[in-house]
């Protein structure tokens, strides 16, 4: 899963067509849906924890087994289970974004897929995210948490309509993943050790952090909408400026997780270059953070789109290679 957020994605359809028609919807209308182009900084924090989990000895001293499966299987899972959790969030809010100007465009308000498409597209994509935690036997935890885990990945979806902490319950659903990759390559040993689980913990609170700090800056272009339609937001709470600083303290709480985690952590491996990388984050945040006011919202996707990416690319590349080579 990647970051879909309350409000993102508001783009409209690619095109119609015969798939405006028939409801069906072409290759790039059911990328569109699922904003595929935002797994570039979703899924490179499933791989980070994946580089980190086998470079990492086990607390016992040996070397971690990884097997081609176990990384077929991370890669199927995280694809998965992101498209049939955008899926879910489309066909269930499709009334709301009907209703909201900004959203009026996308594909099943427009008409270019049907109700019946996306809810069968969704089933499959979670029966595949289930089926694709097989590969790890006969590690038994994958396959044991597949449905706990698509159910609170698919119950964001629905969790603006009772509370203000949609945002959280979104940067905790994402935060998943670098957590079940390093689950899925160690296995159920580290169970056995508690601290073999500092790594992932660590580098899974800065994702929720850094997740819902973004996701409540792009609901401020909702605010006055999820007012009206009574959907709780942060913003719709506390107001544009009041949501702009509780957005700067998530992405505050970020790096200090993400500057921590050498520390708590050593067996990982990272070192000097993990540090010039976390300067270059911060200033990627600071920048994030200049680039959009609560007066002026027009650069919202800039913002955290481009910057979201070289973020979780640049801690994959340099991360991994600190771990692996230096």
């Amino acid at each position: 899963m990647t970051s879909g957020g309350v409000h993102s994605g508001d783009q409209g359809p690619t095109g119609g067509g015969a798939g405006s028609a028939s409801g069906s919807g072409r290759l790039a209308d059911w990328l569109g849906l699922i904003r595929f182009s935002h797994t570039l900084f979703a899924l490179p924090f499933a791989a980070l924890a994946t580089v980190m989990a086998i470079a990492t000895p086990l607390p016992d001293g040996d070397a971690v087994t990884v097997r081609f499966r176990d990384l077929l299987g991370i890669l199927l899972c995280m694809v998965a289970a992101r498209s049939a959790a955008m899926a879910f969030n489309r066909l269930v809010d499709h009334k709301i974004d009907a209703e909201n100007p900004r959203t009026q465009g996308r594909h099943l308000p427009a008409g270019v897929l049907s109700r019946k498409s996306v809810l069968s597209f969704t089933v499959g994509c979670g029966a595949l995210f289930v089926a694709s935690t097989a590969l790890f036997l006969p590690n038994w935890i994958p396959l044991a948490a597949s449905v706990p885990v698509l159910l609170f990945l698919l119950g964001y979806s629905l969790a603006k309509r009772f509370t203000s902490a949609a945002h959280l319950w979104l940067g905790v659903a994402l935060s998943l993943s670098p957590i079940c990759a390093w689950v899925a390559i160690r296995g159920p040993a580290v169970f056995a050790w508690p601290s073999d689980l500092v790594a992932p913990l660590l580098l899974a609170a800065a994702v929720a952090a850094w997740v819902t700090g973004f996701d409540i800056i792009y609901a401020c272009q909702d605010q006055a909408f999820d007012a009206a339609a009574g959907l709780h937001s942060v913003p719709s709470r506390f107001g544009v400026a009041g949501a702009f600083r509780i957005a700067a303290g998530s992405h505050v709480v970020m790096l200090v997780l993400l500057a921590l985690l050498p520390g708590l952590a050593p067996n990982v491996g990272f070192g000097w270059l993990y540090w010039i990388t976390l300067v270059c984050i911060t200033a990627l945040v600071v920048r994030q953070h200049t680039l959009v006011r609560p007066n002026d919202l027009n650069r919202v996707n800039e913002a955290f789109f481009h910057a979201n990416v070289a973020i979780s690319m640049l801690l994959l590349v340099a991360g991994s290679i600190d771990c692996l080579w230096l």
